[in-house]
């Protein structure tokens, strides 16, 4: 699952005008952009190549847009296709965990939006940074997790990766800073890490996501400003997966035009229910951001096929119409039906991988469910909350009777 970080490769001249706000993405109206010439496309697996992205893929604030074009390989978009795919097949089956009552608490799914997480660590390294809110199990797999870590951690598990101690909404890899519980606290502890970044000239950046839920708090637009005052090396996100619960968009906020938020940061919306959109953008701004111009202020259009939580059925604030309108621009159907049209997966290969992908995971979650739970002892319950070594010599617990020495 390491990312290609290829340069793009401009097929086409940018069309006039797109320098400001154009083509809407409307979500009934959204392409996927066909191949110029399929018989451009190589035989190898990892030679690059140019495909057009759709046109209404991009609105800009004060900022050009990415080329309307992706360089890729074969070998990467097979690769997509295996990272959405494995991340569904996840999500439908911490679903079903839930379901049967083995996994208890909060549990957020990114079912529909698979392709955010999965566009932007393809555009990124592994020295760059990322933080999210409590949405967060595809990050977390993009980000070096495996299946069978954040399927324990969401049945409490002691091999879980926070050692079954963080549930659905704290999870971390390295240069992975969560799974953060609080809606909006993302963005400033995002902002923190893009000043370390500067501070210690590492030349990397930080992506900081946020749901449009978290858009109208005053520290994101503190962070933004503080952000813009020192040009700190970040991109922030704001995954608009229109409601935030069971509230829409049009009902939380005066303004919907999420990108444009930064006032004084340059912004983009972005197609996020497109795997190549995402792509393209993530490695445009990144560039962006890495030669020292400052901050971005990204909005992904994306949609979630399910409810808020597992408590909510998703069903009682929006249509049926809605949801099958939204269903028939699935990230995954979407690409797949690409791959098969550009030659460079066959659909018996298509569900070859769903079939590998479901045998896996159903493994993993095999694996998971024999971990151990953590021991009720105070050294488990206080691990990781101080630097090994650092410890103090007492530490309280529920009553003074309980300090432990």
């Amino acid at each position: 699952m390491r990312p290609f970080n290829a340069s793009l490769l401009s097929l086409r001249a940018r069309i006039p005008g797109l320098g400001t706000s154009t083509c809407p993405l409307y979500t009934s109206t959204r392409r996927f952009a066909q191949v110029a010439n399929v018989q451009d496309i190589p035989t190898e697996d990892d030679k690059p190549f140019t495909v057009p992205i759709a046109d209404t893929s991009f609105e800009t604030y004060h900022f050009d847009p990415p080329t309307y074009s992706v360089k890729t390989t074969k070998s990467q978009l097979k690769q997509l296709f295996r990272d959405m795919t494995t991340i569904r097949r996840m999500e439908l089956t911490a679903d079903g965990l839930y379901k049967q009552r083995k996994i208890r608490g909060f549990c957020h799914l990114s079912i529909g939006q698979e392709a955010v997480s999965v566009g932007i660590e393809h555009a990124i390294t592994r020295e760059d940074k990322l933080i999210t809110a409590y949405r967060s199990h595809g990050n977390t797999l993009m980000r070096g997790g495996t299946i069978k870590s954040i399927l324990g951690e969401l049945l409490g598990r002691r091999d879980g990766i926070a050692h079954g101690k963080g549930g659905s909404m704290h999870m971390y890899a390295k240069s992975f800073f969560g799974g953060n519980g609080i809606v909006g606290t993302s963005v400033p502890l995002g902002t923190g890490i893009a000043f370390a970044q500067q501070y210690d000239q590492t030349g990397n950046i930080t992506v900081n996501l946020y749901g449009d839920g978290a858009a109208n708090q005053g520290q994101v637009h503190e962070a933004f400003n503080m952000a813009k005052l020192w040009n700190l090396p970040v991109i922030f996100g704001c995954e608009n997966n229109k409601y935030g619960m069971g509230t829409s968009v049009e009902r939380a906020s005066a303004s919907t035009e999420y990108y444009k938020r930064g006032q004084y940061i340059p912004g983009l919306k972005v197609d996020g229910m497109d795997v190549l959109a995402v792509l393209a953008a993530m490695r445009h701004g990144r560039e962006w951001v890495k030669a020292g111009k400052g901050p971005l202020v990204y909005e992904y259009a994306t949609y979630r096929f399910a409810g808020h939580s597992m408590s909510d059925p998703g069903t009682a604030y929006r249509t049926r119409e809605e949801l099958q309108t939204e269903r028939s621009n699935d990230p995954i159907s979407n690409l797949k039906s690409k791959l098969i049209d550009w030659g460079i997966m066959t659909e018996d290969e298509a569900r070859a991988v769903d079939k590998e992908v479901r045998g896996m995971v159903s493994r993993e979650v095999e694996a998971a469910e024999q971990m151990p739970v953590p021991e009720p002892r105070w050294d488990v319950l206080f691990e990781d909350i101080y630097v090994p070594g650092s410890e103090p010599d007492q530490r309280r617990g529920r009553t003074v009777d309980e300090t432990v020495y």
